[in-house]
């Protein structure tokens, strides 16, 4: 089954020295393992195999060379081919092939096995109600069971001793093989005393024939358990590439002349425009030209509320536009948008193997033989202790099935694939699967502090004027002077001013019975920045026209200044200005350094016009999360380069443990990794070019999504929503996955470890056996799919 050497799959993949195998025709940890070992033994190949995703990751070939891996996988007894992320026909239809081969295959051997185990009960236990070639009966109802049923498992055992590797399907077959066998041997030579019938205890003599149903009994249950678990598996994969099933196939790209034309996605180029009706997905990242819409961004970001956008506003592509007509300006297309990067980086993290999963393989791969090794010294030393075949071959058959270790190959790939998978969903992106498991341990959350809990932006939270004066007086010629600097006081000067132009003017010229309101002294005066809407409370009484302003000049450090209508206005620092003499603005400056703001005064024609006073906004979910990070037991630092008064005031509002400020770029790196050397295991949250190193330094590094490409490149998790409260949830979500792992690998070791001197005491049925190694395996995906009902934090 592998693919054509010139299918579009080989030759995107053979180009590169990376390489991604679709394999078919694994059953179980120790098939996965020995593909493993064949690729590696390639000259130059490093491959990593993972049996929940069935695909192989095979690095080192060089150009040309994909045919040599698939050989290799063939040559093992598997199919494979080069998997096509734009066509993935091929692993569908291996995965609905092998599910449908095992829901045949188990519907047979049920409907056969239901009137055989009748049959044998009845005629076991009652002799008198036998009739002549009763066993022969049995014996066709299980031939078919023990035969075409079964053949899935005799036909990796043969394929296995002829490549020299034993499976877990290996002990499955052996089982049936033996007890069917068994069944005819005293069918040929029967029985001169009482049988012992599994479960129900001593038979009348020649009932030793019922073993034919702990054949046909061990085959039906595994058969369903495989059936389930293909099911299960599936489902999970369902969850994991949900973000790459958003991607669009095709666009209404806008001509020239102003009509459409449809065309596959992939023709769309960046700087083209294109057009999204109401109900369909945006194809690329870009920037609307035209029109105004509500478009649904959860698929992307799990935020569950609706956006506004209109002209200049960025949309996602996989977002869904829900209102209006849109014109959009292609920016990323293809690879470079970010669905594609996300569907890129769970994918990644999926085929990666965890320590845990590895170790679960190591195991795998010598327990197989070891339980056939034990397997037959039960069996020997029952037969010699008591004398008894019958006895001795019930209890190596039961050590045989119970100790099948299914589902410790299961327990630790299903519940990370779907814990990243969950984690795509809700806006988290996990780079590997190691990030889930540093996750787990961390105890230590370092934060950066603007653009992270804060916004990153300047916002005025108060304008206090001269006496006499209004908010306009102070605002109107501090804004023509900041309108020509791209600083960031002078944009939340210039936002403020016009905001309360835009308030002034729709007031004057709507009609009104009541006379207008008096000035007000100030805007909203706050002590809490984190709060401020930077609105002002009451509007002028009549527009103000905007002033001619000529000679702006910069002075860095101290402000900027210009000639607005002829007079001179500077804007800037107050000693700058000699307003020293004017105690209530140094009274107000003095108040807003106390609550860590920002204050410029402004000076026009040589009066002290006022003092206006910003800081950048704590974001609003910021408390909630450092509340939550608190309550998991965390204890969380605050790490900037501001002053130590900015950086309390901050840490004080929010509840922040500890803070370390005044840390140049370079440094925040040796902060971590100081904290590491304390015995932290620390978790580094930041989204800026400076927080790169400390971001690497980490056990964890988390980057913000909205932030800088090397910061996201640096980070372990991205978090794709600006909401703070994603960051509790991908720690939340780690952690309950790594407890799902545990749960699972709990149960698949005690399970094998408590049944095995069980079965070998002679006290387990073999029939109870492999019903129970069936189910073990099918409890360990469903209780990996119940992450996908992880909840976010409201």
């Amino acid at each position: 089954m592998s693919a054509p050497a010139n299918s579009p799959g080989a030759g995107a993949s053979s180009s590169t020295k990376q390489l991604e195998l679709d394999i078919s025709g694994m059953t179980c940890a120790a098939c996965a393992n020995r593909i493993e070992r064949k690729l590696n033994k390639l000259d130059g190949v490093t491959a990593m195999v993972n049996l929940a995703t069935e695909r192989a990751l095979v690095q080192g070939l060089g150009p040309g060379e994909a045919q040599l891996a698939i050989t290799t996988v063939e040559k093992a007894g598997y199919g494979a081919a080069v998997h096509d992320d734009e066509d993935d026909t091929w692993t569908q239809r291996a995965a609905e092939e092998r599910t449908s081969s095992l829901r045949r295959r188990m519907g047979v051997a049920g409907l056969l096995s239901i009137p055989l185990m009748s049959l044998t009960l009845q005629l076991a236990l009652v002799p008198s109600v036998r009739f002549t070639g009763w066993q022969l009966v049995c014996v066709l109802l299980a031939l078919p069971i023990v035969t075409w049923c079964a053949w899935p498992f005799h036909r990796a055992t043969v394929r296995g001793i002829r490549h020299r590797s034993l499976s877990m399907d290996t002990l499955i077959s052996l089982g049936a093989t033996v007890s069917f066998l068994w069944a005819l041997w005293t069918l040929k030579y029967p029985a001169t005393d009482a049988g012992y019938w599994l479960g129900f205890g001593r038979t009348p003599a020649g009932a030793d024939a019922v073993y034919l149903d702990v054949a046909a009994g061990m085959v039906t249950f595994q058969l369903a358990g495989r059936y389930f678990e293909s099911r299960a598996r599936r489902r999970a994969g369902e969850v994991l590439h949900a973000l790459g099933n958003l991607a669009v196939k095709e666009v209404r790209r806008l001509r020239p002349d102003g009509t459409t034309e449809t065309v596959p996605a992939e023709q769309l180029s960046r700087g083209e425009l294109y057009v999204v009706l109401p109900g369909e997905r945006f194809v690329a990242d870009g920037q609307v030209v035209e029109g105004v819409s509500t478009i649904d961004t959860s698929a992307m970001t799990g935020e569950s509320v609706p956006a506004e956008v209109g002209r200049d506003e960025t949309v996602l592509g996989g977002t869904t536009n829900l209102t209006g007509r849109l014109v959009v300006r292609a920016e990323a297309v293809g690879a470079r948008t970010r669905l594609a990067q996300m569907a890129a980086i769970a994918d990644e993290a999926q085929r990666r193997k965890s320590r845990a999963q590895k170790l679960a393989d190591r195991i795998t791969q010598y327990f197989v033989p070891a339980v056939i090794v034990l397997a037959i010294l039960v069996g020997l030393a029952w037969f010699f202790a008591t004398g008894s075949g019958s006895r001795a071959l019930a209890n190596a058959v039961a050590v045989l099935i119970i100790a099948c270790p299914c589902a410790l190959g299961l327990a630790t790939p299903t519940a990370l694939m779907v814990g990243v998978g969950r984690a795509g969903q809700l806006g988290i992106l996990v780079k590997g699967q190691d990030a889930l498991e540093s996750s787990g341990k961390i105890d230590t959350v370092v934060l950066d502090k603007t653009g992270t809990l804060t916004t990153g932006k300047m916002a005025v939270t108060d304008v206090v004027p001269a006496p006499g004066l209004t908010p306009s007086d102070v605002l109107v010629p501090a804004a023509a002077v900041e309108r020509n600097s791209e600083h960031p006081i002078a944009a939340a000067i210039v936002t403020v001013a016009d905001d309360l132009a835009a308030l002034t003017t729709a007031q004057a010229s709507a009609p009104t019975a009541e006379p207008a309101s008096p000035p007000a002294e100030t805007i909203s005066p706050m002590a809490d920045p984190t709060t401020s809407t930077a609105e002002p409370t009451t509007p002028m009484a009549e527009p103000v026209e905007a002033p001619h302003v000529t000679d702006f000049k910069a002075l860095p450090g101290w402000g900027a200044q210009a000639l607005v209508d002829g007079r001179e206005c500077v804007v800037g620092r107050l000693d700058a200005l000699g307003g020293q003499s004017e105690p209530w603005a140094a009274e107000a400056i003095e108040q807003a350094e106390a609550r860590g703001s920002v204050a410029v005064a402004v000076r026009h024609d040589g009066r002290l016009l006022g003092v206006v006073t910003m800081a950048d906004q704590i974001k609003p979910s910021a408390t909630t999360a450092v509340a939550k990070l608190k309550e998991m037991g965390l204890r969380t630092v605050l790490l900037t380069g501001d002053s130590e008064l900015v950086a309390r005031h901050v840490a004080g509002q929010l509840g922040i443990d500890e803070v370390r400020a005044r840390v140049l770029p370079d440094e925040k790196s040796s902060v971590v990794q100081t904290l590491r050397e304390e015995g932290r295991n620390v978790a580094m949250v930041g989204d800026g070019i400076n927080d790169s190193a400390a971001l690497a330094t980490a056990n964890l590094g988390i980057a913000m999504g909205q932030g800088t490409e090397i910061a996201m490149k640096s980070a372990d998790i991205i978090i794709v929503r600006d909401d703070l409260r994603s960051l509790v949830d991908s720690i939340q979500l780690s952690r309950r996955t790594i407890s799902t792992i545990k749960m699972n690998l709990v149960w698949a070791f005690g399970y094998n470890v408590a049944a095995i001197p069980i079965a070998a005491a002679g006290l387990l049925n073999p029939l109870i056996a492999a019903a129970a190694m069936a189910m073990s395996s099918v409890l360990v995906v469903t209780n990996s799919l119940r992450l996908r009902t992880y909840e976010p934090v409201d």
